[in-house]
């Protein structure tokens, strides 16, 4: 295997499946069986997931609510989709723990670093919940920061998109797919990959990003083995 330890980052969104909202029990299914083969080869997996499909809130401040509780709200959200890809995992027999940054001792665990790699250390699949815990940063900056935290090898970015492209290829079918380019590079050519807080942490810590896309089943194992899936960008 390519990495020994990953950061796997999951919009909410990507849970929807074809709905409109709300979890797909299906895609979440699959993704749990994607998840395991690739623990089943020894890889530690830590997961951070959005809250999209449920709530942002940036789009709550946009219709007039207040910014800061709208994050908050957003934040629950993040939980009750680890909750759910918790359940998917454990239904395929993967040992999980869910730790968030606001504290639910009902439910999760509260995010204390030492626990979280001890966990990993033992092959269990760490997901992490609530962002982190303060309004204003996205799960992006979330994923970085616990990747960081972690000292995780890479962050793989699982999007319904095969790559970062020059221009929208939903939009562009001409739109041209990089391989491999630097942090510098995205932010020349303004790419959207990551928001720009948790790009440029990624790039001063040289954490190398993995953008792939994660509902083609096998796609996730075939980037730990080190395939060319996706667009990687890292400091070249």
């Amino acid at each position: 295997m390519q990495y020994k330890r990953v950061l796997l980052k999951l919009s909410g969104e990507a849970l929807m499946g074809d709905r409109q909202y709300g979890i797909d029990p299906k895609r979440l299914a699959e993704y749990a069986q994607d998840i395991k083969e690739i623990v089943d080869k020894g890889i530690e997996v830590a997961i951070v997931i959005g809250g999209g499909n449920i709530f942002r809130g940036v789009a709550g401040a946009s219709n007039g609510m207040d910014r800061v509780q709208g994050d908050y709200m957003g934040m629950l959200a993040t939980v009750i989709n680890g909750l759910a890809l918790q359940s998917a995992l454990e239904d395929a027999e993967v040992p999980t723990r869910l730790q968030t940054a606001i504290k639910i001792e009902a439910i999760a665990e509260p995010y204390i670093k030492r626990r979280a790699t001890r966990h990993l250390e033992k092959g269990r699949v760490v997901i992490f919940g609530s962002g982190t815990g303060n309004p204003y940063f996205t799960t992006d900056s979330a994923a970085v920061l616990r990747a960081i935290e972690i000292d995780a090898d890479v962050i793989l970015k699982g999007t319904r998109v095969d790559g970062i492209y020059n221009e929208d290829p939903e939009k562009n079918a001409d739109a041209k797919k990089y391989e491999f380019i630097s942090f510098d590079d995205v932010i020349r050519k303004g790419l959207k990959v990551m928001d720009m807080t948790a790009f440029t942490l990624s790039q001063e810590n040289e954490l190398p990003i993995i953008v792939f896309d994660m509902n083609t089943r096998g796609n996730l194992m075939k980037v730990v083995s080190g395939e060319n899936i996706g667009t990687k960008v890292n400091n070249l």
